[in-house]
């Protein structure tokens, strides 16, 4: 099968989480033997950034501009079995005009960042990359987001055909490691820097850092403003690449997944820094969102905090019960929520074929 994506970025993970999902997507399904053709703008702050430049699984476009692009786009758009558009695609009202035109396989959209994209449509009554007809073309519209959010995309968004697909993790590159001191923490923290993160950080992380001035905590991530309530005992790294998400996850005697709000609100929407962290066999403590003991269960493979002092009850606890949850949390993941099953998923949602049925 060949597969045409036109997305945010797959070659540089600075400040998105999208791309090391596609690696991880992109490389299973090379393994199930299909060709995938990833078109991505050429945008400087990725550029400068920029963590692979090309890949044995699939094809990278690099491109200026989009009328540069357009003529080889919709040649591949015409020739694959699947074309895709993705949020946050810099070009995304123009790949779907060319997709729903040209294509002549399955027509997709997929949105990774779902709650974002209906709390922005509920505020503004528009996204800069959903087109002005909504997604009521596409053959199937997948979501990065389950329970609500589906019904929301079809009913906001016209949607006829919606399925979640999950974000995943590939243990190839997310494993146990040996630790290193350039990453040692008692807790860490690994994400972008969101407005809509900030409360939850400042009560999950500042805070407990604040009570606990003997323990080392360490972010790793871009964005973050100047201002940010930094103490002495908080150490910061701008960007982690990808290749050294292992080591940094591995250093960690616990590590925090913090969901931005509009995704905690709705639910069921993982972060893929939370599998790539338990695959890693790190204990991961987590906010509180609806959904989240459909992919780790609580007390076991997760934990989970609301307030600062059980952060602090957290870091308290016996190391060994503290490893026996990440060892719990890996399992999990190699059980459920890899690339490959992500991959599966993907072929078998896809078996409905160009105007399939829900």
């Amino acid at each position: 099968m060949q597969i045409v994506i036109f997305g945010l970025s797959v070659s540089s993970s600075w400040g998105n989480g999208h791309a090391t999902i596609w690696r991880g997507l992109c490389g299973a399904l090379a393994r199930l033997g299909h060709q995938v053709t990833f078109f991505e703008r050429d945008v400087s702050y990725y550029a400068a950034h920029r963590d692979l430049r090309e890949s044995a699984d699939f094809v990278l476009v690099l491109y200026p501009d989009w009328p540069d692009v357009a003529p080889a786009a919709r040649d591949a758009a015409a020739r694959a079995d699947v074309a895709m558009v993705t949020s946050y695609c810099p070009d995304g009202r123009a790949a779907a005009d060319l997709v729903l035109e040209h294509a002549r396989g399955t027509r997709v959209f997929y949105d990774l960042d779902t709650p974002v994209t209906l709390d922005r449509f509920r505020t503004a009554g528009a996204v800069e990359y959903i087109p002005v007809y909504g997604l009521r073309p596409f053959d199937l519209v997948l979501s990065y987001t389950g329970g609500d959010a589906l019904r929301e995309l079809a009913v906001r968004l016209g949607a006829r055909r919606v399925a979640p697909l999950y974000g995943s993790v590939d243990p190839a590159h997310h494993r146990p490691v040996a630790p290193s001191p350039r990453f040692q923490a008692d807790l860490s923290y690994l994400g972008t820097y969101a407005d809509d993160r900030q409360a939850a950080l400042e009560r999950l992380f500042i805070e407990p850092a604040r009570r606990l001035p003997g323990k080392r905590f360490l972010i790793g991530g871009a964005l973050y403003p100047h201002e940010f309530p930094w103490a002495e005992n908080i150490w910061f790294l701008r960007h982690v690449p990808p290749p050294e998400h292992s080591a940094f996850y591995c250093s960690s005697a616990v590590t925090l997944s913090v969901t931005r709000a509009a995704m905690a609100e709705m639910g069921h929407c993982p972060s893929g820094r939370l599998f790539e962290a338990a695959a890693c066999g790190t204990p991961v403590v987590s906010d509180a969102w609806a959904g989240l003991g459909e992919f780790f269960e609580p007390g076991r493979e997760i934990l989970v905090a609301e307030t600062a002092a059980e952060v602090v009850d957290v870091l308290s606890a016996d190391p060994a019960a503290l490893r026996a949850v990440g060892a719990a949390a890996r399992a999990r993941v190699l059980a459920d929520h890899t690339a490959d099953h992500r991959a599966r998923q993907l072929l078998a949602l896809l078996e409905h074929g160009p105007g399939g049925t829900s």
